[in-house]
């Protein structure tokens, strides 16, 4: 009964290697797949000076293709299949806690702009992961926002995307 609990997939297991390596093989040849198609488009045979443009890249596409479903077919049906535990649940919260508040942070961007956004992410990261006052919070995001604010827009003169509160002061 131990032996075959040891070979399923333990109960706090997310992925296994082998659903990785499968996981990974088919967006590696969707990737091959569409830069064919792409070299195709543009044509992938030989003009009067030489290849044309799509030559290479579909060559290329070609070999990542072939490769990725040889890696595919091995990971589900190879003698040496990988069903160690990839990542556990406990381990990918964790990836899960920084992803998600830096996804929000790209779409906050748009709608108040980079250096407010800025000020709440790094803000939000010092409260909930560092555990940091209020006071400390406050004061650090704030005085790292308005520096960045000030070495790109007024120093290097490179806007970046602003939102309303930046409207406020005329920028």
């Amino acid at each position: 009964m131990e032996q075959t609990q040891t070979q399923e997939r333990p109960r706090s297991a997310l992925l296994t290697n082998q659903g990785v390596e499968a996981t990974v093989a088919v967006v590696i040849f969707l990737v091959g797949v569409v830069m064919m198609m792409d070299a195709l488009r543009i044509g992938i045979g030989w003009a009067s000076d030489g290849p044309k443009g799509g030559y290479f890249p579909f060559r290329t596409g070609a070999i990542l293709s072939i490769a990725s479903v040889v890696i595919f077919l091995r990971a589900l049906f190879g003698k040496h299949r990988n069903h160690e535990l990839f990542v556990s649940w406990d381990r990918f919260k964790m990836v899960l806690a920084v992803l998600i508040p830096t996804v929000l942070y790209v779409l906050a961007i748009q709608f108040i702009g980079i250096y407010v956004a800025s000020a709440v992410f790094i803000g939000g990261f010092m409260r909930a992961i560092g555990r940091f006052d209020w006071p400390k919070v406050t004061l650090i995001s704030v005085v790292i926002t308005v520096t960045l604010f000030w070495m790109f827009e007024i120093q290097f003169l490179v806007p970046l995307p602003k939102g309303p509160l930046e409207s406020l002061f005329g920028y």
